[in-house]
């Protein structure tokens, strides 16, 4: 089978598509036919050998595709060797895709998808009074988080680089969009003084400390990714200046539980087919084009989800 290996830790130019043996399904296991795999930041951290495990490997964990054998539709957001042509995936792990959900839907929301629901429902619950800040308002998650906090009631301030990003924040439901240049100072400014109740943080290093300076009192930054490097460490007595609070949560931890994950898959599913939801598909590649999808990616140059197709 055709198969996307990082070869060794390093930039895109490690990537090679190659012809690798199937993978043969150990126990509580499904072989999976993969129809569309989700391109993700963790795969930029996978291939500069800050996550999973060492290389050579085959890239990614996320993806939708038909069962061997039994012919059911399945989605997955943690099977390792996804990017390509089969996959063995835990049936633990696996999510039943509805039906008039396709596949290249499937795999563009249920990571990030569900990375969205928990923040907003979860890490904080988010109400209508209150104001929450999403970086990268226009990226994947971003473009999520927007809807599913304007579900539940709340204020959106999304932050984008461009204006192209900033129509798109709009369109997705965000109250007001704003650049990165001086930001908690235009928070402040857009809550009367009083500061966001949260921000939603997945940029990191570039963000992290005026993050903290655009909060409310014992208001919250969840760091959910670090698109822009770790933030360096800092002192936690500095969080009380406002009696804040700072998570650095991941999905693995909101989904421990098979009730936990499919409580959350459905959610998202459930939203998209009531047309709650919208999904934007920001390019989709073929897995020989796997390097250029991860330059796109980490290049800041895309919006919504990248998808590879087998």
């Amino acid at each position: 089978m055709r198969a996307v290996v990082v070869t060794r830790a390093g930039g895109p130019e490690v990537l090679e598509v190659r012809d690798e043996p199937e993978p043969t399904p150990g126990p509580g296991q499904l072989l999976v036919d993969v129809e569309a795999i989700g391109v993700n930041f963790r795969d930029v951290y996978e291939r500069e050998g800050n996550y999973g495990g060492p290389p050579p490997l085959i890239a990614g964990v996320e993806g939708c595709g038909t069962v061997v054998g039994s012919g059911e539709r399945v989605a997955w957001v943690s099977a390792p060797g996804s990017y390509a042509e089969r996959v063995a995936v835990d049936a633990e792990k696996a999510v039943p895709v509805p039906d008039g959900i396709p596949p290249v839907t499937a795999a563009a929301a249920l990571l990030q998808g569900m990375t969205a629901h928990y923040l907003a429902r979860s890490t904080y619950p988010v109400g209508p009074a209150d104001t929450a800040v999403v970086h990268a308002a226009a990226g994947g998650v971003g473009l999520l988080l927007t809807q599913i906090v304007k579900l539940a009631g709340g204020t959106v301030i999304g932050t984008t680089s461009s204006d192209e990003k900033a129509e798109l924040a709009r369109a997705a439901g965000a109250d007001h969009v704003i650049g990165y240049d001086g930001f908690a100072e235009q928070v402040r400014e857009l809550t009367g003084g009083d500061g966001a109740s949260v921000v939603y943080d997945g940029i990191g290093a570039a963000t992290f400390a005026e993050s903290l300076q655009a909060l409310r009192p014992r208001g919250m930054v969840a760091l959910y990714g670090a698109a822009s490097g770790p933030p360096p460490p800092f002192n936690l007595g500095e969080l009380a200046t406002g009696s804040f609070y700072v998570t650095r949560p991941s999905l693995g931890h909101y989904t421990r539980t098979r009730e936990e994950l499919l409580e959350r898959a459905s959610d998202v599913f459930g939203w998209i087919l009531a047309g709650r939801l919208e999904i934007r598909i920001g390019a989709t590649y073929p897995l020989e084009q796997a390097r250029q999808a991860q330059e796109d990616l980490q290049g800041r140059r895309t919006t919504g989800k990248l998808i590879l197709l087998p």
